[in-house]
């Protein structure tokens, strides 16, 4: 197996959970009159919430940063406990993974509130070595140290680990510091498939293709 040691973001990359996301992020702005660029998302994705709500708060919000966090975890937690599926794939590829000996870790914006309780409700939150958020670091992953940390915490070497992405500036800021990175198809990203390829070593469109990065093959262990 070429890689066994992998840090998957979360949002986009195992759960398809972008529209959602934006829809929060983008009601907030709406019901505070802020105007924002088209490639909002592609700024503010790799930033978690607290970095979203400051992100605002430069746009013109006016609201506290307390009270923009508190916000956006109350809009979105129904989805992400009721509603938000795995994406494709997904699930079949990471027993896959975890059977051939890989070590599983999640590096996400996202806070636990959110995260914790749809790995759970998925059935897959036993499969993460560390299951971490932004905030268990207190930077953002566009900040070159989170990467590193993380894998000081997971007890490897940085360029051993295989980072996995949808997000354009999350898998940059990522390759700079070190990391192998993989970029992941979004439909919320699809006009920046060319720019991540540009930066990443390896690019997918369906977590199935992990297999063959790995060159595992369906029912036949290594």
């Amino acid at each position: 197996m070429k890689f066994k040691t992998y840090l998957f973001d979360f949002d986009g990359t195992l759960v398809d959970s972008m529209p959602s996301f934006i829809s929060v992020i983008l009601r907030i702005l709406d019901e505070n009159n802020i105007k924002y660029e088209d490639d909002i998302v592609k700024t503010i994705t790799p930033l978690g919430y607290l970095g979203t709500a400051r992100y605002f708060k430069e746009l013109g919000v006016s609201l506290p940063e307390e009270e923009l966090v508190s916000l956006m975890m109350q809009y979105a937690y129904n989805e992400y406990a009721h509603n938000i599926p795995a994406k494709t794939n997904v699930i079949e590829t990471l027993k896959k993974l975890k059977q051939q000996g890989a070590e599983l870790n999640i590096l996400t914006a996202s806070p636990h509130s959110v995260l914790d309780i749809c790995l759970k409700r998925l059935e897959i939150f036993d499969m993460f070595t560390n299951v971490w958020s932004c905030d268990d670091f207190n930077t953002t992953k566009s900040d070159t140290k989170i990467y590193k940390m993380a894998a000081e915490k997971i007890g490897k070497p940085v360029e051993e680990i295989l980072f996995l992405d949808d997000n354009y500036n999350a898998d940059k800021t990522a390759k700079s510091a070190g990391m192998t990175v993989c970029g992941v198809y979004d439909l919320s990203s699809k006009d920046y498939v060319n720019d991540i390829k540009s930066i990443t070593d390896y690019y997918i469109y369906d977590f199935s293709e992990l297999l063959e990065i790995n060159n595992i093959k369906e029912g036949k262990p290594l």
